[in-house]
């Protein structure tokens, strides 16, 4: 399986890359890779130490006539999003990922890839495997649960790390060098509600949004992309009381730090409604599609008839809840000030789960303004304590704010230039990079995070394209090469 992609360039990369996706590593559940790991490492007699959160850091001795230069860390995370489409079996916690190659561009079989962050565990593995690329001391380091809660990054302690330059292989799009990025929060609402017997004359259907385009809750969240909790409750919201039905579950979406791609639920109608409910929803598919016609190309949403469930949400609750999630904040709140075309602040409607007695919401928030993420934070609680919802917010995680005068920024800019014959874009990125947590704990730690073109992360439509990791590589041994001196 996965055999074509070793046939690539550069090959040391994508052997790496490939053995990794023969490996489960869902978030939380990276067992086997942090095996793998140390496997490696003992193989290849290197330096290797696992700490008490489950990170792994792998030193190599700095080449021939690099040991006065700065030492340089390397980083990635070795967790993935497991996302899949809905008519796809696979099992992430066993299955290896099925890759293909597509018109430049390396895909997956109905799930996402794990590029993110697979290709820059595979970039250090290459790196450290090999005997012929110039380097100063370096450490790399492979953090744990970046993609669910920076658990990795957060469990660093003072000391683990000695060296004074690090590079975060966790960006994804070539050409650009992330100098900064922004801060989040996660806020959880839960609300009650009690059930009722199934009322007689009526028929369930299943209402389903699906094929939406999903993606990254940062990055993407100013793309205009339809959230699929927001449009199917919107059609539940505006005929709640016109077709008399009452809903027995709704659930849609799943990771906090990705866009809604798909949401359902189950409605129990009059039947003498059902032919209308029918025909709305036909109508309403269309009016979502003239709304998306560009960024949403595949959207559907869909009506077919299941089996009586045994109960249905009691009435009162119902109504709070349609108005609850219609209110819940989503997309971008603000842009910058400071740099053209770059949002400032955003919030994700990430997910809603029918519980045993409550319903949660997820809810996720970035800024890259302390006050203005506090500020966020507070409009989702007040929104869910207005419909008589708990809510409750995560500690979040620290931004990580640009340094005017970094050697390695300056550095990495010019061998792009020299490399490349053009200008790299140096800015920041709305999204949660592991250096805000690692630069807090490392103060003075010169940064930049960088890396290959991955569109679609967080979502089966994931995929990284083949030239840009190329250069992805070429980059990152032009910088060790060139590291300053102590």
């Amino acid at each position: 399986m996965n055999e074509e992609l070793l046939k690539l360039k550069p090959e040391k990369v994508w052997y790496y890359f490939r053995e990794i996706l023969e490996i489960p590593r869902p978030s939380k559940k990276e067992e086997k890779i942090r095996v793998y790991l140390k496997e490696f490492g003992k193989k290849h007699n290197l330096e290797t130490i696992e700490d008490e959160t489950g990170n792994i850091l792998i030193r190599k001795p700095a080449t021939k006539g690099m040991e006065n230069r700065k030492p340089v860390v390397l980083q990635s995370h070795i967790d993935m999003v497991c996302e899949k489409n809905s008519d796809k079996v696979h099992d992430f916690e066993n299955d290896p990922i099925e890759a293909y190659i597509e018109d430049g561009w390396v895909t997956a079989n109905g799930t996402t890839l794990g590029a993110d962050d697979g290709i820059g565990v595979a970039t250090q593995l290459a790196i450290l495997a090999s005997d012929d690329i110039a380097h100063p001391d370096l450490e790399c380091l492979f953090t744990v649960d970046e993609e669910t809660g920076l658990t990795g990054a957060f469990g660093l302690k003072p000391g683990f790390l000695k060296g004074k330059i690090l590079l975060n292989l966790d960006s994804e799009d070539e050409g650009q060098i992330f100098i900064g990025c922004a801060g989040g929060q996660d806020t959880l609402g839960r609300l009650p509600y009690d059930k009722e017997e199934v009322p007689k004359g009526y028929t369930a259907y299943k209402l389903m949004v699906s094929g939406l385009t999903g993606g990254h809750s940062g990055d993407d969240i100013n793309k205009n992309r339809g959230n699929a909790n927001k449009l199917l409750n919107r059609f539940l919201w505006k005929f709640n009381d016109i077709l008399g039905f009452r809903i027995h579950e709704f659930n849609g979406g799943n990771l906090r730090n990705a866009i809604a791609r798909e949401a359902y639920a189950i409605i129990l109608i009059p039947s003498h409604n059902s032919e209308q409910l029918k025909a709305e929803t036909a109508s309403f598919e269309k009016v979502l599609r003239d709304e998306y016609h560009v960024t949403e190309p595949n959207l559907r949403f869909t009506c077919e008839t299941v089996d009586m469930p045994e109960w249905v949400m009691d009435k009162e609750s119902q109504d709070i809840l349609l108005d609850l999630v219609y209110a819940v904040p989503h997309g971008v709140i603000a842009m910058s000030q400071d740099i053209d075309d770059f949002v400032e602040t955003s919030t994700n409607l990430a997910s809603v789960k029918f519980l045993e007695e409550e319903v949660e919401i997820t809810t996720s928030q970035r800024s890259s303004v302390e006050s203005k993420k506090e500020d966020i934070v507070n409009m989702v609680k007040s929104t869910f304590h207005l419909a008589g919802a708990s809510a409750e917010s995560s500690d979040g995680y620290p931004g990580w704010t640009p340094n005017p005068n970094s050697e390695i920024v300056s550095v990495s800019e010019n061998l792009y230039e020299k490399l490349f014959k053009e200008k790299p874009e140096v800015l920041a990125i709305h999204a949660g990079l592991e250096c805000g947590l690692i630069g807090d704990k490392y103060p003075g730690l010169d940064m930049i995070s960088f890396g290959p073109t991955i569109k679609g992360a967080h979502s089966p439509d994931e995929r990284i394209e083949i030239e840009s990791v190329q250069k992805f590589w070429d980059l990152t041994l032009e910088i060790l090469k060139n590291i300053p001196e102590k």
